[in-house]
């Protein structure tokens, strides 16, 4: 009797060992049955703040109105289908854009100083120049054992742990607040020197505000079937915007005072960025996305990774322009540039020689704050007027010959085109470049006093619902 009670004992031990051991570690299936043990939860996207949903939605792509130019890259109409994303709802900014020169000047300076401060060995809060050593260099900092390994590998490509900078130690720019000598040479490098300077003022080398980062050339990938760090592309961009395009642009015309302050000046901070190519719009897409993805990586329970921001596509951006409305001259819908009370609906150009909408009021002789003017059936602003934008796509006869109709895009061309399309028309242009279909084009490394951007985010297929984003 007892060798039988040993025996149904260590049978139940089994048992319940057994589906501790299951549980814990991860095996496949639940009584067999192959169930997979995440929840089936519907996924919410999170909205970036300052940006609109966009729909999924199809539309006739192309100027379906009456085409004064006959331009000879106008093509075909064609019906084609869009994906769902997230838009900004206005031009990207002047403040929004010094958020991104800020950070690069600050990643500047803190790497100089870091590279001169050796050793460290301080942790104060920036009263000397060792405050500010390379975070693995601080008394105190202890390494997992994944650091350790790849610091002993010699880091990955493109990325050093031992050269982790500490963002939480303060900078300080105010020559008063200088903690030390060393620290005042390093960050006097930053800036002009004395025989640069026009009338000994003091202002920001902005040549050396250089953003690096690098991207994935799918289109190769995918034609080697393959995947790996040969595909990616590494960027060195000078991101600081041309301030001189309002001279350029207009040799015969007094546009100084805009040269002087249109970017910097506190008076501007909600006008949209002009004066950036297409490369340094790309570049501060991914700026953006960086923003995010460390952001949800810092959270003690982190977030999935965001999706990547972005320039929009040619087809997304004439989609979202339309509002909605499937045969929108303008996005807003009709095809007058005025409403039933004579006010004009956008800023542009409105009569020969005339650059003002409203002479009684006077303003918007150039571009506008945003917001100024009504928003599309999406809630876009200045989808009409204001600033052209950059696009993603490339600009040639083929584009809407043998792009596809899901999602139409020339992938396999839009980096290696020079020529990049614009679209919108801007404050200085007629109504006719504002029309929702009518294109136009530059060069990716030119820079415009009337061309800005905006960015967009993909959202998954699917998806049900979006959430505001959290303050």
């Amino acid at each position: 009797m007892k060798r039988i009670f040993l025996v149904v004992l260590s049978a139940s031990v089994i048992i319940s060992c057994s589906k501790r051991g299951s549980a814990s570690t991860g095996k496949p299936g639940i009584k067999g049955e192959l169930v997979p043990r995440t929840k089936a939860k519907s996924f919410t996207a999170e909205r970036p703040y300052g940006m609109v949903a966009i729909p999924a939605g199809s539309y006739v792509m192309g100027m379906a109105d009456q085409d004064f130019t006959n331009n000879p890259e106008k093509a075909n109409l064609k019906t084609v289908t869009v994906s769902s994303f997230f838009m900004d709802e206005t031009e990207i900014t002047n403040a929004e854009y010094r958020v991104f020169i800020n950070y690069v000047r600050d990643s500047i300076a803190r790497s100089l100083l870091a590279e001169a401060a050796g050793e460290g060995g301080s942790t104060g809060n920036g009263t000397t120049i060792g405050d500010y050593a390379y975070a693995s260099k601080k008394a105190g900092d202890q390494k997992n054992a994944y650091q350790e390994f790849m610091e002993s590998q010699g880091g990955r490509d493109g990325y050093d742990a031992s050269k982790k900078l500490d963002w939480s130690v303060p900078l300080r720019w105010k020559t008063s607040d200088y903690p030390d000598v060393q620290y005042a040479e390093v960050l006097e490098s930053m800036y002009l020197p004395a025989n640069e300077r026009i009338n000994n003022e003091r202002i920001l080398d902005t040549r050396k505000l250089m953003y690096a980062y690098q991207w994935e050339n799918i289109e190769s990938a995918v034609k080697d079937k393959s995947r790996g760090s040969k595909y990616l592309k590494k960027e060195s961009i000078a991101v600081y915007p041309d301030t001189t395009v309002w001279i350029k642009d207009f040799n015969y015309a007094y546009n100084e005072p805009l040269y002087d302050g249109y970017f910097w000046h506190s008076a501007y901070k909600n006008y949209p960025i002009v004066g950036v190519t297409w490369d340094q719009a790309r570049a501060y897409c991914n700026f953006k996305s960086k923003l995010k993805s460390d952001y949800n990586e810092s959270l003690k329970k982190k977030k999935q990774k965001a999706m990547a921001f972005r320039l929009p596509t040619e087809a997304e951006w004439e989609y979202a322009a339309r509002g909605g409305k499937a045969n929108a001259t303008y996005p807003w819908g009709g095809p007058y540039l005025q409403d039933d009370r004579g006010c004009y609906l956008a800023n542009f150009k409105p009569k020969r020689g005339n650059y003002i909408e409203d002479e009684k009021k006077g303003t918007y002789t150039y571009t506008a704050p945003v917001k100024q003017f009504p928003k599309n059936g999406f809630g876009l602003f200045d989808m009409a007027g204001n600033a052209a934008e950059w696009t993603e796509s490339p600009y040639n006869n083929s584009t809407y010959q043998f792009a596809s109709t899901l999602n139409p895009y020339l992938s396999n061309q839009a980096y290696r085109e020079p020529r990049k399309t614009v679209r919108g028309g801007s404050w200085k242009d007629v109504g006719y470049l504002l029309m929702t279909g009518a294109r136009d084009f530059e060069y990716k490394d030119s820079a415009r006093s009337y061309i800005g951007f905006r960015t967009v985010q993909d959202i998954p297929e699917n998806t049900a619902k979006y959430r505001r984003r959290t303050k």
